[in-house]
């Protein structure tokens, strides 16, 4: 890395990425250093979007902090991104690996959806927003580590869905709290349940019968990522350790005692053990780095 400013905005872009999505901060331990700078400024651009729905009371000022973004990547924001140290890191990215700006600006687009309290209405929608947010997110890093193809787009979407759905049930707590629903409004009431079951916290047979399906289509697709992943190249592979932290959850999650509305929380080092486990067989040994 350069010193300066530069080096600050990238040193920015970890720490943002360490504190608020540890485990995909993790990930990027097991690639080399030019590699891991790219991946945490894509990662610190998805922090910064995701996290726009906690840091705004009302929808209006979330939308313009989105429209900012949109207006950046587009290059007809007003002023430069000197003063945003995750803007002038992603656009770096960008240069060096040749990203595509469509998939960036669609995952701005889907997280609009954050903002407000419409429900998910189905599990085609579902399946829409994780393909551009967390399944883009697998697919824009095969690009920056140069891997990628349809073989690694189609693995990216099967790993970003399993990795969406999962993490649809493992923020119930937080987004029943807040009256904002991800589970498919659609997939509950075919069970015979709603959102006011979900927003009260409160589990019954339905439910539950909802739920199993979701993680049921989220372990389908985990195991198709993992058969996939299997003949990936060596070089894109790193990128797909969180998957070995799906397993667990979802694992987890199927028990009959598990409560969905019970916050669970994995450690830092739980975390780190669960990849480099995981990197023993994933990555090659003149790659990690961890």
């Amino acid at each position: 890395m350069s010193g300066g400013p530069d080096k600050d905005s990238a040193a920015f872009c970890a720490e943002q990425v360490r504190s608020h999505d540890f485990e995909r901060y993790a990930s990027t331990l097991f690639v080399d250093a030019h590699t891991r700078r790219a991946l945490l400024a894509l990662y610190a651009f998805n922090v910064e979007i995701s996290r726009v729905r906690e840091q705004v009371s009302q929808p209006l000022p979330g939308e313009i902090r989105l429209q900012w973004w949109t207006d950046m990547l587009a290059g007809t924001g007003h002023g430069g991104v000197e003063g945003n140290p995750v803007a002038a890191e992603l656009l770096r990215a960008i240069r060096t690996h040749g990203l595509p700006i469509e998939p960036l600006s669609r995952l701005i687009d889907e997280h609009q959806f954050d903002l407000y309290n419409d429900p998910m209405p189905s599990m085609a929608a579902l399946e829409a927003y994780v393909h551009d947010t967390s399944s883009a997110l697998f697919a824009l890093g095969a690009r920056i580590l140069g891997r990628q193809s349809e073989a690694t787009d189609h693995l990216a979407r099967h790993a970003g869905l399993a990795q969406g759905f999962v993490r649809v049930i493992a923020t119930l707590p937080v987004d029943a709290a807040r009256r904002q629903l991800f589970v498919p409004l659609q997939l509950l009431e075919h069970y015979g349940s709603g959102m006011e079951e979900v927003f009260m916290a409160k589990e019954t047979p339905q439910l539950r019968a909802a739920l199993d399906q979701l993680i049921g289509e989220a372990r389908g697709h985990l195991k198709t990522a993992f058969e996939l992943l299997a003949d990936a190249p060596w070089e894109v592979r790193p990128l797909f350790l969180p998957l070995a932290l799906l397993r667990r959850d979802l694992k987890r999650m199927s028990r009959a005692d598990s409560d969905p509305f019970t916050p669970s929380a994995t450690s830092r080092l739980r975390i780190l053990w669960t990849l480099w486990r995981a990197s023993k067989t994933l990555v090659p040994r003149t790659q990690r780095s961890a």
